[in-house]
């Protein structure tokens, strides 16, 4: 078997492990998981989004956001209110706690990250972002289940 028959694994190994070795230093330092940290990112990308766009954007059920939302609304990292225009409908957004931990976790991750990016060039990098881009596009295009109509390079 070559290198080529094994991508698939290999990305999703090197994915998976990144996203728990993330998960565990987030842990460690800040008291909060990876998966708190996407949701603040989603949140702090676009402020006034619903819990389901949440999960679809991650990639994760709704029951899944919801609990993690939950916990995070009672460490005060979350609020939510409701949409004068159609009273059933809540919209989440980060407190200012929630802002500086998710601004603080940004950093961290960067500087743990640092060292495994620094392993290729900058010009490695810009390609590495754009293929990973591409493939992102493939994933998620048409009909496919689990799109995310999503773009990380804008």
């Amino acid at each position: 078997m070559s290198f080529n028959d094994n991508i698939g694994y290999l990305l999703q190994h090197t994915a998976t492990s990144l996203a728990r070795q993330s998960d565990q230093m987030l842990q460690e330092r800040l008291g909060i998981g990876f998966s708190q940290f996407k949701i603040m990112m989603v949140l702090q990308w676009n402020p006034s989004v619903q819990q389901r766009h949440i999960a679809e954007r991650l990639g994760q059920t709704e029951a899944s956001i919801s609990r993690q939302i939950k916990l995070m609304h009672e460490d005060g990292l979350l609020q939510s209110t409701v949409r004068p225009e159609n009273r059933r409908e809540h919209v989440t957004t980060l407190t200012r706690k929630g802002e500086r931990l998710a601004d603080e976790a940004s950093s961290l991750l960067n500087q743990y990250h640092a060292p495994i990016f620094a392993t290729l060039s900058e010009k490695q990098q810009r390609q590495f972002a754009e293929v990973l881009e591409r493939m992102h596009q493939e994933i998620c295009r048409g009909d496919r289940v689990g799109r995310c109509h999503q773009s990380y390079l804008d």
